[in-house]
């Protein structure tokens, strides 16, 4: 079985970073793999189309370059997508669309043996993390408590009862949900705005105080200064479409006014 990153990272007690991804060609894996800047890469396959090959396609190729792996996975069907992922070989999940500590529950058992004292609902499966085996072995059953919990605080519900769901236990990491959380609340588009900002804030300093770390999405380093100051130290870094598009954008208005 292979050492899960991004688990030894915080247990290390070491700052993170990543990136997140809707392209599943393991190039674009290969491609960041070369920078050697990075601690893992998140798919976020609630957005994108892809299939149980390209899971297994995508963490081989994170493997050749000792990157982590984390897929975000849709509300539902939140058991099969994360334990098919956990198969192919991804060593996190960023559960969506959390609203209650019995929704944090479910996450963190989906991820985790069906053992007497884990109390998960993943049993023995011959897939691509365990071969060549059939699985079940105290290393298989290792590696499913290594899995990294991550959950989504991204609705209203969450974050009124944010304390409860700090306190399951499981959980390795929060990641907050902007413009999920203006939605839900009502101001929808407004998750910049000062009061949605406030709650950000709210949610970063509980999570604190439980000893679940926060994690960050920024869309360019600068942006994490005032996170740094709060304490934060995992931040994701970019999402490849919107890199695209920036670029083409910037870059196609400059060359059209050149072309007149």
């Amino acid at each position: 079985m292979r050492a899960n990153k991004l688990r030894m990272l915080l247990q290390a007690g070491q700052p993170t970073l990543s990136t997140r991804v809707q392209n599943h060609w393991p190039s674009i894996v290969e491609v960041l793999g070369h920078t050697g800047l990075f601690d893992y890469v998140e798919f976020l396959a609630e957005y994108a189309p892809f299939t149980l090959h390209d899971l297994d396609h995508f963490c081989r190729a994170a493997e050749l370059y000792n990157l982590g792996t984390m897929i975000k996975v849709d509300a539902e069907p939140r058991q099969f997508l994360a334990q098919r992922a956990i198969g192919s070989g991804f060593q996190s999940v960023l559960f969506a669309d959390v609203r209650s500590p019995e929704d944090a529950r479910q996450c963190v058992r989906i991820a985790r043996p069906d053992t007497p004292e884990d109390g998960g609902l993943f049993g023995v499966a011959t897939r691509r993390f365990s071969y060549m085996g059939y699985g079940g072995d105290a290393t298989y059953v290792q590696a499913l408590r290594d899995v990294v919990v991550v959950l989504m605080i991204e609705k209203q519900p969450a974050v009124d009862c944010l304390e409860e769901i700090l306190a399951v236990p499981g959980i390795d990491m929060i990641q907050w949900g902007g413009a999920d959380y203006s939605m839900s609340a009502g101001k929808p588009g407004q998750r910049r705005s000062p009061e949605i900002k406030a709650v950000e804030r709210r949610v970063v300093e509980a999570c604190l105080r439980a000893g679940v770390p926060p994690r960050i999405e920024i869309a360019a380093p600068e942006e994490a200064a005032e996170y740094l100051e709060m304490g934060v130290r995992h931040f994701s870094l970019g999402s490849d479409l919107n890199i695209l598009f920036n670029w083409w954008k910037s870059n196609g208005e400059k060359l059209r006014k050149m072309l007149g």
